[in-house]
């Protein structure tokens, strides 16, 4: 009888002190599967959003129409527009939240005053403000590139400091105007 207890409280004593690498391992593949969901939401909501900003129909589409058709391919995730036509910020977005950009393909990092076409041919031309890109609508069979830039933030504590709480996704894409 005396052995039974041994054994049953040295089972306990292991189980102590191997669950919590199981337990780090078992929330390190939740937080890549929450990567790779996200990495896959945003390169499809960044295709859809330069879909729209590239298509061709009688009413042109404004960067309110791109933000529109992202914001509804990342349900519950909060995206805004910083400085829509650029430059892309170096900074990082709020925590679970993604940043969007109308911009032509491979944009500056500074601001620009007189950028190639770089906005949806139904936006209004005009001149940088607040430390933003101008605006050019795009004509001609343009090139535009949306890109989006989504901070997320890990739910396993020790991975989550050594990451500095933050994990920045970047996807891009790029069409064509049809108009």
């Amino acid at each position: 009888m005396r052995r039974l207890r041994e054994q049953k409280s040295q089972a306990l004593i292991e189980f102590a002190l191997v669950s919590p690498v199981l337990l780090l391992l078992l929330f390190g593949v939740i937080d890549i599967g929450r990567a790779i969901f996200y990495y896959d939401t945003l390169n499809h909501a960044a295709r859809e959003g330069a879909r729209v900003a590239a298509r061709a129909s009688n009413q042109l589409p404004t960067n309110t129409d791109v933000l529109n058709a992202v914001t509804a391919q990342m349900v519950g995730i909060p995206v805004t527009q910083p400085c829509p036509q650029g430059p892309v910020s170096a900074s990082t977005p709020p925590q679970n939240a993604a940043w969007l950009y109308v911009t032509e393909p491979a944009p500056p990092g500074s601001v620009e005053a007189n950028p190639p076409p770089n906005a949806p041919g139904g936006e209004y031309a005009s001149a940088s403000a607040g430390g933003c890109s101008a605006v050019n609508p795009a004509v001609g069979n343009d090139q535009l590139q949306v890109t989006l830039k989504f901070n997320l933030v890990l739910i396993t504590p020790i991975v989550a400091q050594v990451t500095a709480d933050h994990v920045v996704i970047i996807a891009a894409a790029v069409y064509r105007t049809e108009y």
